[in-house]
């Protein structure tokens, strides 16, 4: 059965229009990937666990603060390239991207040394701009960008304007 997890996309408006957080995973096998492994703030669903409750619990753990009060829009569900099948909800708000304080997980580093070490889940949040965040996401999860994006923006009726 493959995995799931759940994640909040939180978004702003900025001085260059929309922007998203996204999270950088941490410890040493992600130290130098850049492009393609940011995510949004997510985490597996503990056993029969509400998505959106686990959504919640993710974001306070790996950013070391709970969610902006407001309205949780779905965005459906993405499946990622190692079989995981990713459920998010937008939400409006700020947080200060400088002041995460995420959980630690454990793991024996170097390999095959015996010894274990701990590290952050999450190294560090910044916010991106759309084709910034597109650039830096896990491919799969774009699609929530761009879900994101749609929602935001509003229907028009196809008429060309000047």
């Amino acid at each position: 059965m493959p995995k799931r997890s759940a994640g909040l996309l939180l978004s702003r408006t900025g001085k260059n229009g929309l922007e998203v957080l996204l999270v950088h995973p941490g410890g040493p096998l992600w130290a130098n990937k850049d492009q393609g492994s940011w995510s949004i703030p997510k985490g597996e669903l503990d056993g029969t666990e509400d998505p959106l409750a686990a959504a919640e619990r993710e974001f306070t753990e790996e950013l070391g603060h709970g969610a902006p009060p407001g309205e949780r829009v779905g965005l459906g569900e993405i499946v990622q390239a190692s079989g995981k099948r990713v459920s998010a909800w937008a939400v409006a708000g700020d947080l200060d991207a400088s002041r995460i304080e995420s959980n630690d997980f454990e793991m024996e580093w170097p390999p095959r040394s015996g010894r274990r070490q701990s590290f952050p889940e999450v190294d560090r949040a910044t916010w991106f701009t759309v084709a910034e965040a597109r650039a830096k996401i896990n491919p799969a999860q774009a699609a929530f960008i761009d879900r994101l994006v749609a929602l935001r923006e509003p229907p028009g009726d196809g008429a060309l304007r000047d």
